[in-house]
């Protein structure tokens, strides 16, 4: 059995940032993390199967994780100071 190790990476990272973002609790922002961690794969991925469109929707997804880590992390970290 061949596994592909980045295949598995999306699953684990890109399935589980679903899933925390979906929470109402504290671990809610650790989802933005775990997206954010998950694109270098799905980038790779993309070039990987040579889908050229979904590579804008991983810069659009890179870009939303991005701003929710900013909401969540480091706004709130100058709000609290």
């Amino acid at each position: 059995m061949n596994v592909d190790i980045p295949q598995v990476l999306l699953v684990i990272l890109g399935g589980s940032s679903i899933y925390l973002v979906g929470r109402t609790d504290r671990w809610q922002r650790c989802g933005y993390i775990t997206g954010l961690l998950s694109q270098p794969f799905w980038f790779y991925a993309t070039i990987k199967a040579q889908q050229w469109g979904m590579i804008v929707l991983c810069c659009w997804y890179t870009f939303a994780w991005g701003q929710g880590f900013w909401n969540h992390w480091v706004q709130k970290e100058l709000r609290v100071r």
